[in-house]
């Protein structure tokens, strides 16, 4: 399991893990801490077993309102990091 910091959003961390199966690295078991609940809750299902390549390619650059990045955008960062 990681432990991801955010910056600038509602959520304070993100918890996931990384799995490799057949060579391609996955997502699982995301948990934001804080934020909007069912919106943080809807993106940590959404990406359940997708491979973390494709997490990052859909989710790095949103934007939440006019801030800089959003618990998406944060998620595509944490997973990034541990790639």
């Amino acid at each position: 399991m990681y432990e991801y910091k955010t910056t600038g959003t509602c959520s304070s961390k993100i918890i996931f893990d990384i799995y490799e199966e057949n060579g391609v690295k996955r997502v699982k078991d995301v948990q934001f801490v804080g934020g909007c609940h069912g919106n943080t809750q809807g993106v940590a299902k959404l990406v359940d077993g997708m491979r973390a390549d494709e997490v990052i390619d859909r989710l790095k650059g949103i934007k939440c309102g006019f801030k800089p990045t959003s618990c998406p955008d944060q998620l595509a960062r944490a997973i990034e990091s541990q790639l």
